[in-house]
């Protein structure tokens, strides 16, 4: 059967309610429209859910106490009995291990812009764990709010295949274009299910990063998004964040900065992504099947 894994960081740290448990209902419901199932990712009371049900996508959308669950997280918050919401590297973990190949997000985790001289080296796990285990990601590329050129490295360092979907250019998440390269495209879901088949058989275990445009009639320039971005930041160092905390206060102070713009583009891209990811899993399927 197709699955497509969802991770619920963006139920708990990503969007505010209620936006954020109708966007999750909402990617189940695509996922299922293009033939697959989903099976959104966290934990509840310290028990790892693999398939989220409506009533736990409600806890996680509303209570106060909820964990972010990166993988050094994961043994902590299934120990203590605590809620939690799976990041990037904690869903692939989760998903892999439970079978499930095709995992679709909005966009990685990657390496932090400097907001400081003294600043140490601010890597996400995302990356790690991308080059750990062999899965088709499904996203719109590094968050904007990172240092997107040194993203790029890090992947290229780490033996994972990007793949543009439609496009020659890795996206920016909010914007459709990054001037980055990517290393191949792929125009059809089948395309991307051959890839995958042979990544496979050629032993590789790193993940194949299928990164997918913002809608173009939701997508941000870079141009115009970037004054937000660079003023958000300036307020997160003047905050003395922990780097966990850094993503949730960008997104949040986009969202008002923006006027509400880079909410609904978030939503848009979460939505492709999820129709695009769903697709692939049921080419995958296909592709196995012969």
């Amino acid at each position: 059967m197709p699955i497509v894994a969802l991770e619920s960081t963006v139920i708990s740290h990503g969007l505010p309610f209620p936006d954020n448990e109708q966007a999750a209902l909402r990617l189940e419901d695509l996922v299922r429209t293009e033939g697959a199932e989903p099976r959104t990712i966290g934990l509840i009371a310290g028990s790892v859910i693999v398939g989220l049900n409506e009533g736990q996508i409600h806890r996680l959308a509303t209570a106060k106490e909820v964990k972010k669950v990166s993988l050094r997280d994961l043994p902590v918050v299934a120990a203590n009995g605590m809620d939690g919401a799976t990041t990037v590297a904690a869903t692939m973990h989760l998903a892999h291990r439970a079978g499930i190949r095709v995992f679709a997000t909005g966009g990685i985790g990657g390496v932090h812009r400097s907001v400081g001289t003294n600043q140490t080296w601010d890597v996400s796990t995302d990356l790690e764990a991308l080059a750990r285990y062999p899965m088709v990601v499904v996203c719109a590329g590094a968050k904007a709010i990172l240092d997107l050129v040194a993203t790029r490295e890090v992947l290229e360092t780490r033996g994972v295949t990007v793949v543009g979907y439609q496009t020659d250019e890795m996206p920016a998440f909010y914007s459709i274009t990054s001037g980055l390269s990517v290393d191949v495209r792929c125009d059809t879901p089948e395309e991307v299910a051959m890839l995958a088949r042979s990544k496979d058989e050629l032993g590789l275990s790193q993940a194949l990063l299928v990164t997918v445009p913002p809608p173009a009639q939701v997508a941000i320039p870079a141009s115009e998004i970037e004054p937000a971005i660079e003023v958000a930041i300036t307020e997160a160092k003047s905050n003395s964040l922990r780097s966990a905390e850094v993503t949730p206060f960008l997104l949040k102070r986009l969202g008002k900065i923006t006027g509400g713009r880079s909410l609904a583009t978030n939503i848009s891209l979460l939505e492709k992504n999820a129709r695009v990811a769903a697709q692939i899993a049921v080419a995958m399927a296909t592709t196995t099947d012969r």
